[in-house]
């Protein structure tokens, strides 16, 4: 992220990210994360996906609807990610990491 003369981030914005996260909390009760990725199994070409889990690590069912909506509010503040690869985003703190990290922290 380039940074001003200051050395403060250009957008250091943490503000949208926790309104996001309680906005998603309110739409997805019981959410604890929600894996974002522009490859739909279902779909041919890049297309929105996410899979939705509570604190449990259980995945929750989302109606359509709902789960493209979540995936573009992420895709929207964090429009300078690499989104080649899946991410998640923690409701809980409001931090977005690759999922390939998240699940090598869990595998220890």
């Amino acid at each position: 992220m380039p940074a001003m003369p200051s050395g403060i981030p250009a957008c250091p914005d943490t503000s949208r990210r926790h309104r996001l996260a309680a906005q998603l909390a309110d739409m997805i009760p019981g959410a604890a994360t929600i894996r974002v990725s522009l490859t739909d199994p279902a779909q041919v070409w890049p297309h929105p996906h996410t899979i939705v889990q509570d604190e449990a690590g259980r995945s929750m069912e989302l109606g359509r609807t709902t789960s493209r909506v979540a995936a573009r509010w992420i895709l929207r503040v964090w429009p300078d990610e690499d989104w080649t690869r899946p991410r998640t985003f923690r409701l809980a703190d409001a931090t977005l990491t690759r999922s390939d990290s998240v699940a090598a922290e869990r595998g220890r």
